[in-house]
């Protein structure tokens, strides 16, 4: 708003629907005074007949897409935002005039570590391990099994707390989905680890988790893609959750896919590690209590300017003045009539 724009939502699905079915009109969005439509993270094709239509209205459109590639969205639009410099350069090289990064932006920068447990972890004392999702896990990729000393809180899409009773519900309605015996018995070692807590992921509640952690983790399982012509999902996750994690202040143990690798160097501000072995290895080193806190420290430090909402918005405010052919800096911009 202080740029000069008046953002608002005219369109939101009942449940989430990444293929929605639109139904808005283009000459109504026009007689409104909206001068740029984003499509954020929905595509197929009612999306790309409304923003042809606003094309031949007038209405510039921005295209705001997380971990898919669509060529037809890109070209339909006047620019797409991506949130990763990977996923950017899966575009081919006709389209890249019209692409541009902005990353997911750090939230809560006042939220970070202020103090460290100055003890060896131990099976007595474990470290504590945190693994923030959005999925429903059902085991524990790479790891399994987490050694002895090691305690491991997942805060994902788990029921918010029912009683023992309801989460036992809950966890044997899952298993039962599973297709094979070998997938319900690992899910089934997974729930009933003594060593292993499942929460409900919460927005407020996840920081405190965080803070109360010795150390942030992101293992994902990253097997080969089946098709040589197909980037598999794992390739285009966005660094988000491992952004909020070193932010936090935490030193991170994570598997080196394309986003982390370019955030994460190795030994300094974090760990990268692909096997079991490997994350064992990585794990044991940080139980010294001194390299925890000043890798959790550079890791804080690595990333709280670069990924800071302030930056992004820069990034986003700057994206929609290209597509306007505005030049108003954000700082100084002072419109009467904000652009919708």
């Amino acid at each position: 708003r202080v740029a000069g724009f008046d953002p608002r939502v005219v369109f939101e699905p009942a449940a989430p629907n990444e293929m929605p079915r639109l139904t808005l009109d283009a000459d109504q969005l026009l007689a409104e005074g909206y001068r740029i439509v984003c499509f954020q993270k929905v595509s197929g094709p009612s999306v790309l007949d409304l923003a042809r239509a606003l094309a031949a209205r007038g209405i510039k459109t921005v295209f705001m897409v997380c971990d898919l590639v669509d060529e037809a969205m890109v070209q339909a639009t006047d620019i797409t935002l991506v949130v990763t410099d990977f996923l950017a350069k899966l575009y081919p090289t006709t389209l890249q005039h019209k692409i541009r990064v902005v990353h997911d932006g750090i939230e809560r920068q006042d939220v970070f570590k202020r103090d460290w447990r100055d003890d060896q972890a131990s099976s007595a004392r474990p470290l504590r391990a945190v693994l923030v999702t959005s999925a429903y896990l059902e085991d524990l990729p790479v790891l399994q099994i987490p050694p002895p000393w090691l305690h491991v809180t997942v805060a994902g899409r788990y029921p918010k707390a029912s009683g023992r009773l309801g989460r036992l519900r809950d966890a044997q309605w899952h298993v039962r989905q599973l297709p094979t015996w070998k997938a319900r018995y690992a899910a089934l070692r997974f729930m009933l680890h003594p060593r292993i807590t499942r929460v409900p992921w919460h927005p407020v509640a996840v920081y405190e988790l965080l803070r109360s952690a010795d150390v942030g983790i992101l293992p994902i399982d990253a097997p080969p893609p089946s098709d040589a012509a197909m980037v598999p999902s794992w390739m285009v996750k966005s660094e988000n959750r491992l952004t909020l994690k070193m932010a936090i202040g935490l030193p991170v143990v994570a598997t080196p896919i394309p986003s982390y690798e370019a955030i994460v160097e190795h030994g300094v501000n974090g760990f990268l590690a692909r096997s079991r072995h490997e994350w064992t290895l990585q794990l044991e080193r940080l139980r010294d209590p001194a390299l925890r806190r000043d890798m959790g420290e550079a890791a804080r430090a690595s990333v709280i300017a670069r990924y800071s909402m302030e930056v992004q918005a820069e990034r986003l405010i700057s994206s929609f003045e290209h597509v306007l052919q505005r030049t108003t800096h954000v700082e100084s911009a002072s419109i009467e009539r904000p652009y919708k």
